[in-house]
């Protein structure tokens, strides 16, 4: 079973950082529940393939320089965890925030994903 770290790392990279539809969907079915719930500033949607058309929606507007990089330590409890990120190019990222897991079964049953406020 994967640890939390793990699976916060596989959500950043193998998931939201991997720019191949094949390879990202295999993910998608090892990590996430079936009824995962992933909620972000836009708001929540549930299910894989849900949660597949976020990614896919997220990387095909982003750049192929923009990636997607840990910015500090993954944070881990006994079922949930966090993992602040950047996105951008090397060195110059234009977003931040921080993903929040739930997990169940060994697998990511709930994603929130929260954008830094750049303006304070």
């Amino acid at each position: 079973m994967p640890t939390i770290s793990e699976l916060l790392d596989a959500n950043l990279h193998r998931v939201f950082g991997e720019r191949d539809a094949a390879r990202r969907r295999a993910a998608i079915d090892e990590v996430y529940a079936e009824d995962v719930v992933f909620s972000d500033p836009e708001g929540s949607v549930t299910g894989r393939d849900a949660l597949a058309a976020k990614a896919e929606a997220l990387l095909s507007g982003a750049p192929d320089a923009f990636v997607f990089r840990a910015d500090g330590p993954a944070y881990a409890g006994t079922d949930s965890g966090a993992l602040a990120w950047t996105l951008g190019p090397e060195g110059a990222p234009v977003a931040r925030g921080i993903d929040v897991i739930t997990v169940r079964d060994g697998r990511i049953a709930e994603l929130r994903t929260m954008l830094a406020d750049e303006a304070s």
